[in-house]
């Protein structure tokens, strides 16, 4: 079991903080229902003791009075609260009528950021969305990390075949449009990053990084070099450039599976390095100087995340990234990009889904699915736009599960107009928030520490190859509901009036325990560890499974198991990127980016005071150079206009960002009306997302591109 109890009534509990990727374990104090403390857990074998102040607001999340313990529906009245049959009938009975007046298709879904943390959520939202047969559906993948997916999917032959940085064993540590200080990792899961880069440092090795702001991970790196937003395919495209012309490439046994090498190199080889040098400001010298250095290193790692993959040429950029690994021989090897082999396999499983892309389009824009979802990108034009053929209806009903999309994608305020307009909208979520405001029912379930839970997802993504489950801390309320009895007894409504079959489905420990036992660690494979679920009930801090292993070209997906170094659409988009290289236009506007905190992931964070105290965060960075350009003076209000929208907020100088580059957090614009958020509220800041253009694309998947967004300041 996963605690202990002492005479005087207080019990230890340990488990996996959920709230972001690092999921770090932890040792809860409780006597009764009264969290005494929350630290780390030293015995985790990942998190190693590790804790950041997120976890710590695990007991705020218990006890805030502004999360909804029961159903609420919206009446002329206002929100009403009603008992679960009620509020599951009514649902059921909204959705069937819009669909047989408009289609399945009328019906969308927005599934959030936090689903993937929720394992009940992941094994059980999909079986309500299979019994609605609709395909607009939409997640937060595509205002993250899709191109990582897609490109995994073509190279690899599996969407979740993400090669992850060995950090623990590598010399040379390339980072791109990424902040693991304030992450510890995101697509790799490294609690503890200081202290492992400060062990990568020990060793002699080095970590180089590339942002338009002096981040908090910049800080601690031993190089820094800032990047124009937006053309981080020129930089890397500069280092493989440098290899192939100076022969540097060492593919080893890559060379035995990997297609695709020579005709990358062909059209890499046809660039010229100056011109790639001035279009992303990083001197052709240094670019060169570092390909050297990440090609003769006994051991290297190129990562790149959310700066990288919300961009124009994000799928273009991570495609890059992914060959630079390669052509130095340093994926699937210790020290370089390798692949995680989690206990519950999610790539080699009966239930594998390897991806698909372009099998249809959205109905506005045509902009193409990837895995069964468009991009979000599209949701708004998608409500917005009434349509002629019955056969592709505008969508008149959503269902979002624990996402806020007004604040976390693209044009939030014309989504926020759409959602006002829908015939009916259902949103199962813990908050009355910018989003759910506009639903006509909300269904809240259990938060964290009243259900179990295991990482499906992060595990998969791990620097070392770990598993721990969770048992609930405390027992479910009665008449509370978990995540997935919410989705289970809605699907169960939805089936009956609709004449579907729908078969008895297990638990989420059920098939936990099923993915354990037939996984690569357990007990039906005869491996020494025998993983079970029962097992893993006993490790109160989890199991140690050991390091990453080489593991190709076994593991590879494609059918004739080699590596698709150059796919099509990735050469095409290359020509397309030459094209604008060599006819530069000029810009006059300042570029807006985006930036992540310690202390916050997802918008909900920001209503627990322990996340949001201390000095505003919120502020527009701005260089003092640009602010002396522009007449303004560090601390003045200032409105920042984009072609979609204006936002006023105050204006901080800042040495840490790069010249003609503006930052704005993500996640914070709490001062619409209608929420039940009162610690957001006092602390509102703006929405960077009431700037972020929903036309400004990723050209290949549609992913949004949130960064290099064109702005202008001014004072007010």
């Amino acid at each position: 079991m996963n605690q202990s109890q002492t005479e005087d009534g207080v019990r230890t509990h340990y488990r996996a903080c959920n709230l972001c990727e690092a999921i770090c374990g932890l040792e809860i104090r409780v006597r009764g229902r009264e969290i005494l403390s929350i630290r780390g857990d030293e015995a985790d074998p990942l998190s190693r003791g590790h804790i950041c102040p997120k976890a710590i607001a695990l007991k705020d999340i218990q006890e805030d009075p502004n999360r909804l313990r029961k159903p609420i529906k919206r009446t002329a009245d206002g929100w009403q609260e009603i008992g679960w049959d009620e509020a599951l009938d009514y649902a059921a009975e909204r959705l069937v009528e819009i669909q047989r007046t408009h289609g399945g298709d009328a019906i969308a879904s927005y599934l959030g950021n936090p689903t993937v943390h929720n394992y009940g959520s992941m094994t059980h939202a999909p079986r309500l969305l299979q019994t609605l047969k609709s395909r607009t559906r939409f997640s937060a993948t595509s205002v993250d990390q899709l191109p990582h997916q897609l490109l995994a999917f073509w190279m690899y032959g599996h969407q979740l075949l993400v090669p992850i940085a060995d950090i623990d064993r590598c010399d040379y540590f390339l980072v791109l449009g990424a902040n693991p200080m304030a992450s510890n990792g995101s697509l790799m899961t490294v609690p503890d990053f200081r202290n492992r880069l400060k062990a990568l440092q020990a060793r002699g090795g080095k970590m180089v990084v590339l942002d338009p702001r002096r981040s908090e991970t910049a800080e601690v790196a031993d190089e820094h070099h800032f990047v124009h937003p937006g053309t981080d395919a020129a930089f890397m495209l500069g280092l493989l450039h440098v290899i192939f012309d100076e022969q540097l490439t060492r593919l080893d046994r890559l060379g035995e599976f990997a297609d695709g090498i020579e005709a990358a190199r062909e059209a890499i080889a046809a660039l010229d390095l100056d011109l790639l040098a001035a279009h992303c400001g990083v001197l052709a010298p240094v670019i060169r100087r570092i390909a050297r250095e990440f090609a003769a290193a006994d051991s290297a790692a190129a990562y790149g995340r959310m700066g990288v993959s919300t961009q124009q040429f994000g799928t273009l950029t991570q495609w890059c990234i992914q060959l630079l690994n390669i052509v130095t021989g340093n994926l699937d090897r210790a020290g370089g990009a390798m692949f995680t082999r989690a206990a519950v396999d999610m790539v080699d499983s009966p239930v594998s889904r390897p991806g698909h892309f372009g099998k249809w389009n959205s109905r506005v824009r045509g902009l193409p699915e990837f895995a069964g979802e468009l991009p979000v990108a599209a949701l708004a034009e998608e409500i917005l736009t009434p349509s002629t053929d019955p056969q592709r209806p505008a969508i008149r009903a959503l269902i979002t599960s624990a996402g806020n999309p007004v604040l976390s994608t693209p044009n939030g305020a014309q989504l926020d107009r759409a959602l006002a307009s829908l015939d009916f909208m259902l949103s199962v979520d813990l908050y009355l928030n910018e989003t759910t405001r506009h639903a006509h029912l909300i269904l809240p379930p259990t938060p964290t520490l009243e259900h179990d839970h295991y990482d499906l997802i992060f595990h998969v993504f791990a620097v070392r190859n770990t598993a721990r489950y969770s048992e609930p801390l405390f027992d479910k309320p009665e008449g509370a509901l978990h995540d997935w009895e919410i989705f289970e007894g809605l699907g169960t409504r939805l089936a009956a009036r609709l004449g579907a079959k729908r078969d008895p489905f297990p638990t989420p420990a059920q098939i936990i325990d099923m993915g354990l036992r037939s996984g690569p660690y357990g007990a039906m494979r005869k491996h020494p560890t025998g993983l079970s679920l029962k097992m893993l009930q006993q490790q109160p801090h989890g199991v140690d499974l050991g390091a990453m292993e080489a593991c190709l070209p076994q593991r590879l997906f494609h059918k004739d198991k080699r590596i698709q170094c150059a796919p099509p659409e990735l050469l095409f988009e290359l020509q397309r990127f030459v094209a604008e290289l060599a006819s530069p236009r000029a810009e006059t506007s300042l570029k807006l980016i985006g930036r992540r905190h310690l202390r916050s992931n997802n918008s909900w964070m920001h209503n627990y005071t322990r996340l949001v105290k201390g000095p505003a965060r919120t502020q527009l960075l701005m260089h003092p150079a640009d602010l002396a350009l522009h007449g303004l003076s560090d601390g003045s209000r200032v409105a920042v206009r984009s072609r979609v929208g204006r936002v006023e907020v105050e204006v901080s100088a800042s040495d840490e960002m790069m010249r003609g580059v503006v930052s704005l957090p993500h996640g914070w614009g709490h001062a619409r009306s209608g929420t039940r958020l009162d610690v957001a509220r006092a602390h509102a800041g703006v929405s960077n997302n009431d700037l972020t253009d929903e036309t400004f694309l990723d050209a290949v998947c549609g992913n949004a591109a949130l960064n290099g967004v064109p702005v202008t300041v001014e004072a007010l």
